[in-house]
């Protein structure tokens, strides 16, 4: 399997319900580092899984309605906790409908899957993969 990963950032802050979160259970800042890895059993006649710079562009595009937001005011995840879990597999689907939607350089096909990994800090991360469903 080749795979081909990118990588951004946001910064964002939230909080979570449910005594099980402790702290976090109020207001707080977090930086997350998002890579998103798209999985191929073959390169394509480029010799490539995706166009790393498109996938790159996707990636940011996917990113930008959250970076300084507080998760806890957009109304897509109103009665959800923003979990890092929970970030991985909303990422997941709007980088999915890139690579279904052919913004990639690749037939959405040729795409097996995709793992979107979030890393809240050096010791810490999660990640939701699956495969792509064209």
């Amino acid at each position: 399997m080749f795979a081909v990963e990118v990588r951004d950032h946001v910064m964002i802050a939230h909080s979570f319900k449910g005594e099980m979160f402790g702290p976090a259970q109020a207001l707080h800042g977090a930086t997350f580092v998002i890579d998103v890895a798209f999985l191929a059993e073959a390169l394509d006649e480029n010799g490539v899984v995706v166009d790393i710079g498109q996938a790159h562009e996707a990636l940011k595009e996917t990113l930008a309605p959250l970076n300084y937001k507080n998760l806890d005011e957009v109304p897509e995840f109103a009665g959800f906790n923003t979990t890092t879990e929970f970030l991985t597999k909303h990422i997941f689907d709007r980088m999915q409908a890139s690579v279904t939607a052919g913004n990639l350089g690749r037939r959405p096909e040729e795409i097996a899957s995709i793992r979107v990994t979030i890393s809240e800090s050096h010791v810490a991360r999660a990640w939701y993969e699956a495969p792509i469903r064209t």
